[in-house]
């Protein structure tokens, strides 16, 4: 079956509006994805019909909300490839999710001078957790870079990996350069040192097929909002055998099964990690946006994207005053970029925007990336299911109108 995306931009109520008196091309799919109307009618459904807190109530809209926010755990775990759903712990995104097991299963296990094997190319958002426990713990971060074309040699991971190495904790995918990094030879490899590996699943889950089951990484995190679901929502995978060695993060709620004046008892997993009142609708209107992705087909999503990177990449190496940062030939439909001469990222942006363009300007949440490569921002054009080829060419237009203002 062809992959119509006409048919599938229908489903996207905001991209029909226009911005600056010009028809909206959304490519800032990296920060946050446009929400389909069956995403939006789930929330609007859940909170003007079926709104309650969930686990602790007997009446009919309690086991409704509960029914409906727990499937969810089934859903994640499907898209992810994950056989046993009680391995899936809810969070609110990749951030908390990361901070979940910083705290909850290395601060409780590192001490001066245990290592974390990260690469330069991380979102800060798995950077500052380490960062915390190198500051308050005596934890060494030991830093593996990409090279020119932002491709990471498994090998250089995999030999950063010493032992008193703890943790390797990188991205999947970058959400700078959009390589796509070879994390399995890696896993191997820090499995047979004794080492667990944590990945930022934030970019890589939105545009490719992920089987967690093959892959076989102790931590796999997501974020819902890139997932075409609500801000607010994600989840983590944590292999049981990790989640066992784990202590709560938070406490509070359903995490624990009895509280007395001299003690507290613990929940099962994945309960014991999930503290408070959860995001339920957030949670419920995920499982829709990831019902709605499997339904397209990830396979079908990932060779769209596959032809929009491609034909992108063409009309941007014709631009020869702009410099693309990363042209690795494992790569996603993300593009980093400058103009050469005095023209800031923030200037090129404000000018895309004028032609009713959006992309990313600013250092992306990876300060030591843009320090390596030498910068101090970029614009990014990141695409996503519903983009097009005419809005590369959109794109194309935008960029050489910036490039007459700014020569």
């Amino acid at each position: 079956m062809s992959y119509d995306v006409t048919r599938i931009r229908a489903d996207f109520p905001i991209l029909a509006r226009e911005v600056n008196g010009k028809p909206l091309t959304y490519l800032d799919n990296g920060a946050s994805a446009q929400k389909p109307q069956v995403v939006i009618d789930a929330v609007a459904q859940a909170y003007g019909q079926e709104y309650s807190n969930v686990h602790r109530g007997l009446h009919y809209l309690s086991t409704l909300a509960t029914e409906k926010y727990e499937a969810v755990r089934g859903i994640i775990a499907r898209f992810l490839g994950v056989a046993d759903e009680d391995e899936i712990v809810f969070t609110s995104g990749t951030t908390e999710a990361i901070n979940l097991v910083a705290y909850g299963w290395a601060a409780p296990r590192m001490g001066a001078g245990d290592e974390i094997v990260l690469t330069i190319a991380e979102h800060h958002a798995n950077i500052v957790p380490w960062h915390l426990l190198r500051e308050r713990q005596g934890v060494v971060l030991k830093w593996v870079d990409v090279d020119a074309n932002g491709d990471l040699d498994p090998q250089a991971v995999i030999d950063a990996i010493g032992p008193k190495t703890k943790l390797v904790a990188m991205a999947h995918m970058s959400n700078v350069l959009g390589t796509v990094f070879d994390v399995k030879p890696i896993i191997e490899a820090a499995h047979a040192k004794g080492v667990p590996v944590l990945l930022d699943g934030s970019q890589a889950a939105v545009h490719m097929p992920v089987d967690l089951d093959d892959l076989d990484a102790d931590f796999y995190a997501i974020t819902g909002h890139k997932l075409y679901g609500p801000s607010g929502s994600g989840a983590i995978h944590i292999k049981r055998s990790r989640m066992d060695e784990m202590q709560p993060f938070m406490g509070g709620g359903d995490m624990i099964r009895e509280v007395h004046r001299d003690h507290v008892t613990w929940n099962d997993p994945p309960m014991k990690f999930e503290a408070g009142t959860p995001g339920i609708v957030q949670q419920i209107g995920l499982g829709v946006a990831l019902d709605y992705m499997m339904g397209v087909g990830m396979e079908n999503i990932a060779a769209h994207e596959a032809k929009l990177r491609d034909y992108a990449r063409a009309r941007l190496e014709g631009l020869n005053w702009l410099n693309v940062q990363g042209q690795s030939a494992s790569k996603g439909a993300i593009f980093s970029f400058t103009l050469e001469g005095a023209a800031h990222a923030h200037d090129i942006s404000t000018v895309l925007d004028k032609k009713g363009v959006a992309v990313r300007a600013g250092h992306h949440c990876a300060q030591p990336l843009m320090a390596h490569m030498g910068v101090p921002a970029t614009c990014r054009a990141s695409f996503g299911m519903y983009n097009t080829e005419a809005e590369v060419d959109v794109l194309i237009e935008a960029l050489e109108l910036c490039h007459d203002l700014f020569a």
